[in-house]
């Protein structure tokens, strides 16, 4: 029988109610209700329970998703999705660049350091200090038109988001435990290459199955260029939505793209509820809100590294953009994890600055009383203070695992920003210890990889054990996009990025 993920009511309930108890919502009494009609809970990793409900325990389960929408929440002063009210919480709020849009040729400068609280920590696998990693490759000349440096830099970043991305594919939805037994079977952990099945145990295996959609083509053994993604997908409907409208477009318009180019099995979580939300003729902002406990997960996130390359050196601009994205889908949380990484990103590819100002300047979009900013902080905190990255991530799943689901925004963001901030903007140790970390893998790995991509500053800087397997050739189910290489993908978002 079809069970369709992500959307059916007996499905949603159980994570509105525990998105109810993050917000601060009374909802003891509707959750009561529930468990007392034999309401099940929600599935622990998958998207729908293996037992559809009685049509009696649907409906209800409609009409309480509907009751638990209607109270009200402790923390919505402090955290709106109003893009005027969130400017109003952010003091530091980025200046718009003088004169005029920023120089977004300008090239990185050759040996960055970071703050002197904020220095790089070591892991095992990281090459000695000093000593350059043996497979990375040399960097672009500084010397050079600077058209083409930006245009290298660009190229970076999605070979990097593809790279982080695949690391994390065959491990997606795992627990933390498995991740860690599965790589140290095959004498990979901590992680210095792709998971692999060969040497592991059988009986590993059958206790903890690879992401079955996904080991066919992201194990070690089995890479054959970046198989399809929806951390992949997005980004290339973000690419198209900026041809099509440029900087002026609106939700309404990336909801209508998604209409035309995305197809609907493609969507998960929020994107599936928002998309079916369009069918039934809501409009934004409501396709965010209606019937969708997702709306403070991830999905906003991974798709706003094309607001931050397409806005050098202005991470207002790149925020509002993913701001107008993201609010087709998202609320709150959700909304500010892809703000943030938009900021980071613009603050990223001009090349001018560290990591560690990246993430500092993320945050100064983000109101600082929010959940989001506060985990950020707190992972900033750990990675900066703690040699061993592995405590980092006990601590971090100490702190969120019993509240939160394994794809919702606030961890996940919070493990990027101590990946990245452990790892000092190195890519191997970035997208490494992103994956490593657990929770929604590959799209963690993306993200981490994206911004160590674009620090990096071409693709011949990236270890050529990453970039290679990827054969320069990206499988998308989006318009005619499949099979297109990531220096065309560059090329064409370098255009936009200089777009007057």
């Amino acid at each position: 029988m079809l069970r369709l993920t992500w959307v059916q009511p007996e499905d949603l309930i159980g994570h509105e109610l525990r998105q109810a108890a993050l917000d601060g919502r009374a909802a003891s009494v509707v959750a009561q209700r529930w468990r007392a009609a034999g309401g099940p809970e929600a599935p622990l990793r998958a998207g729908a329970s293996e037992r559809p409900a009685s049509h009696r325990l649907r409906r209800l389960a409609n009409d309480l998703l509907d009751e638990l929408a209607d109270l009200p929440g402790a923390l919505a002063d402090a955290e709106p999705t109003d893009l005027a009210r969130i400017r109003a919480l952010c003091p530091d709020w980025p200046s718009d660049p003088a004169p005029g849009r920023p120089d977004v040729t300008a090239r990185r400068p050759e040996s960055p350091t970071g703050p002197p609280d904020t220095a790089p920590r070591s892991h095992p696998s990281d090459p000695a200090p000093g000593r350059p990693d043996a497979t990375a490759r040399r960097p672009e000349s500084a010397t050079g038109p600077p058209g083409p440096a930006l245009r290298s830099r660009l190229e970076a970043a999605w070979l990097g988001r593809a790279a982080g991305c695949l690391l994390g594919k065959p491990v997606e939805k795992l627990p933390l435990h498995a991740i860690r037994a599965l790589a140290r079977a095959a004498g990979n952990w901590p992680l210095t290459g792709w998971f692999t099945a060969r040497g592991v145990p059988a009986e590993l295996l059958t206790a903890h199955p690879w992401n079955r959609r996904s080991a066919a083509t992201s194990l070690a053994e089995n890479i054959d260029g970046m198989p399809e993604d929806d951390d992949l997908d997005h980004p290339v409907l973000g690419l198209m939505l900026l041809c099509r409208h440029g900087r002026s477009f609106t939700t309404a318009d990336v909801a209508r793209l998604w209409l035309d180019e995305l197809p609907a099995g493609r969507t998960f979580t929020a994107e599936r509820v928002a998309y079916r939300n369009l069918l039934t003729g809501l409009e934004p902002p409501l396709t965010a809100r209606y019937r969708n406990p997702f709306r403070e997960w991830i999905g906003a996130l991974i798709r706003a590294d094309v607001h931050g390359w397409t806005n050098p050196g202005d991470p207002a601009a790149a925020a509002g953009q993913a701001h107008r994205d993201a609010t087709l889908t998202h609320t709150a949380n959700g909304v500010y994890a892809a703000m943030f990484t938009a900021a980071v990103i613009a603050t990223a590819t001009t090349g001018d600055h560290d990591v560690h100002t990246c993430l500092r300047t993320g945050l100064t979009v983000v109101p600082p009383g929010s959940r989001l900013a506060a985990a950020v902080r707190h992972a900033v905190g750990l990675a900066a203070s703690h040699e061993d990255f592995d405590e980092v991530v006990d601590r971090l799943h100490a702190a969120y695992d019993a509240t939160h689901h394994w794809v919702h925004a606030v961890p996940n963001t919070a493990l990027i920003a101590a990946a990245l901030t452990h790892a000092d903007g190195d890519f191997s140790g970035s997208i490494r210890r992103a994956v490593s970390g657990g929770w929604d893998t590959d799209s963690n790995g993306a993200t981490a990889g994206s911004v160590a991509g674009l620090l990096a500053g071409s693709p011949d800087a990236l270890p050529g054990r990453w970039t290679a397997p990827l054969k320069n050739r990206l499988a998308t189910s989006v318009g005619d996009f499949d099979g297109t290489g990531f220096d065309t993908l560059a090329h064409l978002t370098f255009k936009e990025a200089t777009r007057p």
